[in-house]
């Protein structure tokens, strides 16, 4: 038996990096210190295109929010009746107890939906895309995977028994150098390429038909990650393998509920054998509590406005289009945006005036999301403010945030010649 001694014991080597981290002068603690702490901070009130950060009312210009339908009143009400009905959760896994008949419901429609035969849902976007990778793969496969793509599927390519090969962003000759290599050294391996759809922190939309060839070429299976596609872009908002009208040809598409479908969760559509081999080998959702019985039926609710209320998705282009041309014309620098997430450039390994212009920007009446250097976030040390915009944004709304994108751009110097 082992006795406890009354000697305070010294604290575990393996803390000594959290003190550090928050050391008097580190990022974290200089950055709230100074008052320019952007993270973590707390909404009080939300309205869609307003938000509401110690008791300031501001122009939500950071939210995913894509159809604005998180403060729908038909999306809320559906919302409550569910709890009404089923409670506040499932109190377990899909496996087991934790099945109601909405999932099956949102399964079935969004499997018609994606024009697909079969569709599974996760309990958050995240684990959809980890659970399925870490499912479909096995040992000795291979995995093929954009060095840009979001953490969610970095995990799943972690926790695979697979091995994963990177290739270059948007690289599709060092794909195609790497799918020859392992033919020529790996023969006997079944392969696997997965890419985000529309990249998260740039608004880029993948190639897909490049990566449709070269998985055909190849005998791969192509895996999209459609979190900020689906119910954004291609006909219907059916994501970015219809976009390029190339549905038929994608095996597996992920998507998110945290975006446009203004509740949590994820999904995979594919092939039903496919499909139900996933239902069954992915830990992330044999051995996690399933979507509550609310964010189904918000899920459900918000499908059924996309599909009937279209000027949404063409509204949602129109704003972007509007926003991606104005910033250029007042002299900041987009990158090459296709969808409406929108960064601005605001230098490179600068977090210093990054923070003082997110700041600046929140005086101004405008919230968005600075994004920095930190944990991949975004590549090539720069820094950028991510602006990305809701179907139910006023003109009013898109001139103000760019009347205070101009002031603050002059204000720090990161404007470039301005187009009139």
């Amino acid at each position: 038996m082992i006795e406890l001694t009354d000697t305070i014991a010294a604290e575990p080597p393996i803390f000594e990096k959290t003190h550090a981290f928050m050391a008097p002068g580190a990022l974290v603690s200089e950055t709230k210190s100074s008052g320019l702490y952007p993270y973590f901070r707390a909404i009080s009130h939300n309205e869609g295109t307003r938000a509401f950060i110690d008791g300031q009312e501001l122009i939500m210009a950071g939210s995913n929010n894509y159809l604005g339908l998180t403060s729908d009143p038909r999306v809320k009400e559906a919302a409550a009746t569910a709890i009404e009905r089923y409670g506040t959760g499932c109190t377990g896994s899909r496996f087991l107890n934790g099945t109601l008949d909405l999932h099956l419901e949102l399964e079935a429609k969004l499997a018609e939906f994606m024009q697909k035969e079969a569709c599974i849902l996760f309990s958050t976007g995240y684990m959809t895309n980890m659970g399925a990778i870490q499912g479909i793969t096995s040992k000795n496969d291979l995995i093929f995977s954009d060095k840009d793509n979001h953490a969610c599927i970095v995990a799943g390519t972690q926790v695979s028994d697979a091995n994963c090969w990177r290739y270059r962003h948007f690289d599709m000759k060092h794909l195609r150098r790497l799918l020859q290599k392992a033919d020529q050294e790996q023969p006997e391996s079944d392969k696997l390429i997965v890419t985000d759809g529309v990249f998260s922190m740039s608004g880029r939309i993948a190639p897909v038909p490049d990566l449709v060839k070269l998985a055909q070429e190849f005998d791969a299976a192509l895996m999209l990650d459609d979190a900020h596609a689906v119910g954004v872009i291609g006909p219907g908002g059916r994501g970015s393998a219809a976009y390029f009208g190339l549905g038929d040809q994608v095996p597996l598409t992920t998507g998110t509920f945290s975006k446009s479908f203004a509740s949590l969760g994820g999904f995979i559509t594919g092939d039903e054998n496919v499909i139900e081999y996933i239902r069954h080998m992915s830990s992330t959702h044999i051995f996690s509590a399933s979507m509550p019985p609310s964010t189904v039926a918000t899920v459900l609710k918000c499908l059924e406005i996309l599909q009937e209320e279209t000027w949404r998705l063409d509204r949602l282009w129109e704003i972007s289009n509007y926003m991606r041309d104005g910033f250029r014309n007042a002299g900041f620098n987009v990158w090459t945006s296709e969808a409406p997430i929108i960064p601005v450039v605001i230098g490179e390994d600068d977090m210093d005036t990054a923070f003082q212009f997110w700041h600046d920007l929140l005086y101004e009446g405008v919230f968005v999301n600075p994004v920095v250097p930190w944990r991949g976030a975004v590549s090539g040390g720069l820094c950028i403010m991510r602006t990305s915009y809701m179907a139910t944004h006023t003109d009013e709304d898109l001139d103000m945030i760019l009347e205070a994108f101009y002031r603050v751009g002059q204000k720090h110097g990161v404007l470039s010649s301005r187009v009139d």
